[in-house]
Formats: C-alpha cells, structure tokens, sequence
C-alpha cells in the first residue's frame, strides 16, 4: 500500500506508521502546482544577472563568489560531492527511510525550488527499496544536516553508496537495478537537497517513539513493582492528581489505578500494615513519570511542527521573491531531543530504584534477599540490579544537554550551531539503556510477584505477568542470566509488554498543545 501525504498535514502519529512500517509513500498530487512555480522562478533566477544566494553564487563563506550560468549544473554537483564528509557506521535502514519521506515533505511545501523530477525519484526510491548507505556522524545541526543528506542526495545523482533488497552497491546500480536513473541537479537543487533538519528530525522521532514505548512499559513494571513490595495504590488516587492539573501526572495515576485494581496482594495489607507510607519510587511514580511524559508530548508537539516544515535556504516566498533565511537551524529539534534525553533519563533512574527496592530485603517487605528463595546458596537477581545501575549511571552521563555545546564552523560564518543531530543520534543509545532497565525491572517485579502466592496480583497485572513468564521462567535455582534478561528486554522492547494489558489504559503519546 502506497501511503499518499499532504506536507504539512502529517502527523505525530503517521510519522510513527512510516518510520514502523516501512511504507512506500508519496505526495499528494495537489502540491505539485506549487512545486512547479517555485521550480519555474529558480529557473527564471539562474538565467537572469541578479545574484541569489545559493542559486547563482558560492556557498556558506564564499556566497560572494558569482556563479556563471553555464556552470549553474556543476555548482550543483560539486556542493554534493564536497559535502559528502560522513564518517561513522550507517544510519539504519529505517530512519533513512524516514529522513527520505521529511525531504519529500519539506520539499512538497513547494517553497525549495525543485523540479517535479527530483520529488519523483526520491518517490521512486521509497517505493523500490533504493535506501541511501549514510554514516551517522558529521553534522553540527546547521546550516541543516549537510553532510548526512549530501550522502543521501549523492545516491540521487548516481554517486555514494545505497541498500537495494538488503544489498550494498554504488548509488548508480542500486538505481539501476531498481529500473530507476539518476537526475542532473538543476539550479539550487543540490541546495534544497542537503540544506534542512530531516537527519536530526528523524533520529529524534525515532528516540521519541522509542522512550513513549518505553515508558508505558515503565508504568506496567511500575504497578507490579508497587504490588510485589506490597505498596499501597492509595498514592494514585484520582482526586490527588486532579488537585495538582498535570496531564502526564493524571494519565500515569489512572494507568496505574487502573493496572492496581482487584489485586489480593494490595487487599491482604489494607490492615495492619505498619508503613504509613511507601518510598518516592513507588509514591512518586505519577509524579516522575507523568513529568516525563509531558516532556515526550511536547517534544512530540515540536517535532511533529517540524517534521512539516521547510528547512531549507533560501526559500521561494508566496509573491516570488527568493529570500535567504535560517530555518535550517536546528534548534527546535536539539531542545526536543534534550526533552527526551531527560524523560528517558528519569523514567530509568526511578525504575532502577524499584529494582534496588525489590531485591533488598531491608525495604522489600518481607521478600528474601535478592529475590531468591534460598539466598546465600544462590545469588538470585543480585547482578541483574548492579547492571541496571550501570545502565541507570550510563543514562545520567549521555543525558548532559546537547544544545548547548556549539561551536563556530564554516570560517565562522556559521557561528552559532545547535548540535541536534548527535543530541537526537543519542536518544536510541539512551533508549537502549531504558529497555535493559525496565526488562530487568519487569524480571524483579514478576519474580516479586511470584513470591506473594498464594496471594494474586490483579487481574491486568496478571496478563503482564503471565506474559513475562512465556519468555522467561521463575527463578529458583541460580542459572545462566544473561538470556532471561535478553527475552525480558526484548519484551519491552518489541511492544509486547505493553500489548498484554488491556486497550486504553497506558497513555498515549500526542502533540496537542
């Protein structure tokens, strides 16, 4: 199924389809006029005297240098070629995918000064497989992500490298083999190409739909970490999240209220409990987590403005004019990735700390040391929580902002730099890490859980749980841990966790202001 999108209509969710489906996609016919007249005032431009930036003249420091028109073609190509200074290992198949559909959508806004000829390969390649090979490393976040996109345009002109049916050839015969041909770059095409913020845009989408399927993990493995220690539900009471009007606060208490509800263990110590009131990891869930999501929906509200935007320089303006801006500037999308560095940070840093809680018998309310049930002879979960703190350590340290480290380049002309595309790059590190620790929490909690009985957990918890224990056994015994804690990870990781609760109760990611 080809999917057919309206640029700037796009949203937060279709984003996700695209990057998680891999789908063929294209522009609504409707953009083409536009598209033709800014393509057609280029063209008016190149073979006129006046001297546009980019169009007609030199690049970044040497924009003073006038362009002849007969060597319109071959600026074009040398911008593309001199640009491609990637290093690093390839971006994955999927965010370049994703950065392919942004250009197409930026692009589509018919303000960039492209012919219909390049919106059609890069159409081509989406729908054929043809997937430009783009090293990660290289851009400073303006002027826009030039170097990774000069890779993907050089795939365009038959240059660089490319995937073709999990194949890597030359850009001409990845082409080739897809029945498709490469364009000669017209004026300010190669510009339009490599000047804007897809690269950042898309690895910071990634990471966003990463951390949100992290999160509403976090709140399953949060609720049977508050039943396994036997805490109380009362802190997730409605009314006291309403009284402070957070919306991440409010949804995360209802999941948790509703993920608690009808649990044996929470009824069998209503009485007698001598604890007045449970640790901030287990109290504070709504408090962190539901912070944190706030974070991910408005980094998600940013993200999804500029995942629609026109980015590059300069810009075909409504009455024809051609002006020279800076929406290639990345800042925008540098700050949203810093949001979500931070969200993800502290989703894992009180997960790791439920995970401590569990495993110390001192807190645990009355479970054995380190979940086992003969501990000293055996070690039971003792490593898992020492590697989740590594995890948790390793997260603090990529969490430092990245937007705020820039630097001057290009001779200074491009002094001030917003560093978004590694500050988006080391979301999927980050996430990475935040999938370890809520698997091993989901381990902790489950084995938690197992040691209440004959008291039962709730009845959402206990698909939650039951799910858990289809990848990985009840510990008993010490064993080989390394594969429990894979199968548990990739339970959080692949959305089955959160698959096995019931429909509308973890919240939902949107853009909304």
């Amino acid at each position: 199924m080809t999917l057919v999108i309206m640029p700037g209509n796009v949203t937060i969710r279709l984003l996700e389809r695209i990057w998680r489906e891999e789908l063929p996609v294209r522009l609504d016919p409707s953009c083409h006029p536009a598209i033709e007249v800014s393509a057609r005032r280029i063209a008016e431009i190149a073979g006129g005297e006046a001297a546009v930036y980019g169009v007609n003249t030199g690049f970044g420091k040497l924009a003073s240098v006038r362009i002849p028109a007969a060597d319109v073609a071959t600026l074009q190509r040398n911008l593309i070629l001199s640009h491609c200074c990637g290093v690093g290992e390839p971006l994955d198949v999927g965010i370049v995918r994703l950065i392919m559909v942004l250009k197409l959508m930026s692009l589509g806004r018919g303000a960039s000064g492209v012919r219909l000829e390049i919106i059609r390969l890069l159409e081509g390649m989406l729908s054929r497989g043809v997937i430009p090979v783009i090293p990660e490393k290289g851009s400073v976040g303006a002027s826009g992500d030039l170097a990774p996109l000069a890779h993907m345009t050089a795939v365009m002109i038959g240059e660089g490298e490319a995937w073709h049916k999990g194949e890597r050839h030359s850009g001409r015969r990845a082409l080739e083999r897809a029945g498709l041909e490469p364009v000669t770059l017209q004026a300010k095409e190669g510009l339009a190409l490599i000047n804007g913020t897809q690269v950042s845009t898309a690895l910071a989408l990634a990471g966003l739909f990463r951390a949100h399927r992290a999160a509403r993990a976090a709140v399953i493995t949060g609720a049977l970490s508050t039943d396994a220690a036997m805490g109380s539900s009362a802190p997730f009471h409605p009314e006291i999240h309403a009284l402070r009007g957070h919306s991440g606060q409010i949804d995360t208490a209802a999941a948790l209220w509703k993920l608690l509800e009808g649990s044996e263990i929470r009824e069998s110590h209503r009485e007698g409990d001598e604890r007045v009131q449970d640790p901030y990891c287990i109290r504070c869930q709504p408090q962190v987590d539901g912070a944190c999501l706030d974070l991910l929906r408005q980094a998600a509200r940013t993200l999804e403005i500029e995942a629609n935007a026109v980015t590059d320089n300069p810009l075909v303006l409504s009455d024809g004019s051609v002006v020279s801006g800076g929406n290639f500037h990345a800042e925008p999308v540098a700050l949203a990735a810093d949001q979500i560095a931070l969200a993800i940070c502290e989703i894992g840093s009180i997960a790791q700390r439920r995970i401590a809680l569990l495993v110390d018998p001192a807190l645990s309310f009355g479970l054995p040391p380190f979940l086992t049930p003969r501990p000293g002879l055996n070690s039971g979960l003792m490593i898992a929580e020492v590697t989740s703190a590594a995890l948790m350590s390793e997260n603090r340290q990529l969490a430092h902002p990245a937007s705020v480290d820039s630097t001057p380049t290009s001779a200074n002309q491009e002094d001030h730099v917003s560093m978004a595309c590694h500050g988006a790059r080391r979301l999927l590190a980050m996430t990475e890490n935040l999938f370890d620790i809520i698997g091993i929490e989901a381990l902790t909690a489950a084995q938690g859980i197992d040691l209440r009985a004959p008291l039962k957990t709730s009845p959402e918890l206990q698909k939650a749980h039951a799910a858990i224990r289809a990848v990985v056994p009840a510990l008993g015994e010490d064993r080989f841990m390394a594969s429990d804690l894979e199968a548990a990870i990739d339970l959080v990781r692949s959305g089955r966790l959160n698959a096995s609760v019931s429909p509308g109760i973890l919240p939902e990611l949107r853009s909304e202001p």
